[in-house]
Order: C-alpha cells, then sequence, then structure tokens
C-alpha cells in the first residue's frame, strides 16, 4: 500500500493547525528540521513539533536535515516524533549507529536519509540493523519546490532489491518533485512513502491532490 506525507515545508507556518487539518486524509505528516549547517537553510525544530504533536494523532514522519542528529534524539522524541530519519552524510558512521540505537531505545522508528550523491550501497549496513525506514532525496535537500531528479530512479530500484533481500518490513520513501507523473515513476522504481509538499499544499484541494497521488 502506497502512503502519502504531505510535507509542511509548504504550509502556511501561519496557520498551521489548520493546514494539517487539510491533509488529514494522507497517512503520515512528513516534518523537515533544517538547522542552516547540514543545509543551507532553516526550517522548524523542537518546539513547533511539540506543538504539531498536541494537535494531531497523523504519524509524524521527522526528517532532520541537520549535523550529528543524534543530539536531538532526545528532544524529538520528547516533542513525540514517530519517526526520525537521519541522513547518513551527517556525522561519522559510528554516531550514526548510535543515533539509530538511541531510537530504538526511545520507541522511535529508525530512518535513514540519502542525498543525491549518495550510493545505494551505502544502505546495506543499516539494513542489517532492521531499520523502518530508507529515504532517498530526488532533490537537493534544503529546500522545496524543486524539481524531481529522475537520474535517482536506478538507486530506488537498487534499494528496493536491498530491501526485498535484507529487511522486507523496511519502507523505501522518496522525497523531491514528487507529483502525480513523478510519483508512478517513483512507485515502478519501488518507493511505496511518498513525501509531497508544493503539489499538495499548492493544490486548490489537497484531499483531491493526495488521491490522484495514490493513482
Amino acid at each position: 500500500m502506497i502512503k502519502i506525507a504531505p510535507s509542511i515545508l509548504s504550509a502556511d507556518f501561519c496557520n498551521l493547525e489548520r493546514e494539517i487539518r487539510r491533509v488529514d486524509s494522507a497517512d503520515w505528516l512528513h516534518v523537515d528540521v533544517m538547522d542552516g549547517m547540514f543545509v543551507p537553510n532553516i526550517s522548524i525544530g523542537v518546539p513547533v513539533v511539540s506543538s504539531i504533536r498536541r494537535h494531531t494523532e497523523m504519524f509524524l514522519d521527522v526528517h532532520l536535515m541537520v549535523e550529528k542528529p543524534g543530539r536531538y534524539v532526545d528532544a524529538f522524541a520528547d516533542a513525540g516524533a514517530d519517526l526520525l530519519s537521519v541522513h547518513l552524510e551527517a556525522d561519522m558512521p559510528l554516531r550514526i549507529r548510535e543515533a539509530l540505537r538511541r531510537m530504538e531505545e526511545r520507541g522511535v522508528k529508525r530512518g535513514i536519509v540519502l542525498r543525491p550523491i549518495t550510493s545505494a550501497e551505502a544502505v546495506l549496513p543499516y539494513l542489517e540493523l532492521g531499520v523502518e525506514l530508507v529515504l532517498v532525496m530526488t532533490v537537493e535537500p534544503g529546500f522545496g519546490g524543486q524539481k524531481f531528479m529522475a537520474d535517482q530512479l536506478p538507486k530506488l530500484e537498487a534499494i528496493r532489491r536491498y530491501i526485498d533481500r535484507y529487511q522486507p518490513d523496511c519502507n523505501l520513501e522518496v522525497d523531491g518533485g514528487i507529483d502525480p507523473d513523478t510519483a508512478r515513476q517513483a512507485v515502478s522504481a519501488g518507493a511505496n512513502v511518498l513525501v509531497a509538499g508544493s503539489s499538495v499544499y499548492g493544490a486548490p484541494d489537497p484531499a483531491v491532490a493526495i488521491a490522484a497521488l495514490r493513482g
């Protein structure tokens, strides 16, 4: 089953509770956390995630685009994140493993993220650890509204093969430039979770846009 995860990066932050209600027909809510260091943009932090948690029961898929993400696992777990995903490029492998271990201790689902430059093979040690999600970026992380990078489709296909072989329960998520057309391409390549920002929040009716992404 395909899961749709609207990204609140494209929402109206002055009316965030209303914006969350507009996408409540989706499966997950995707929350992009940016520190201005790992990526050049700055977005939201722990207090906003905590506020979101108080106003929705949706599954909170929190994407940490931050340096040394292990420093923030406990804070975002306390704020109510259901899943935390960390970039493999954001710290040394030993510290990424430690962050994942801490997520497991806190009862938070564990995700890893790959920038476009990172190879599919990089996921293999983490599939062995039983992570619940692999997120493939199909844009350079840091800003919404970018064009889908079709050259990432072979990476999705390769990771889907690895998941099916080593960790069949793992979700394969794709984020960046997702609309009904690119969603079909991503699903054909093996993705089962689709993050979409502007194509959902920029639509006259987000519920119709979410249905279109489901295909």
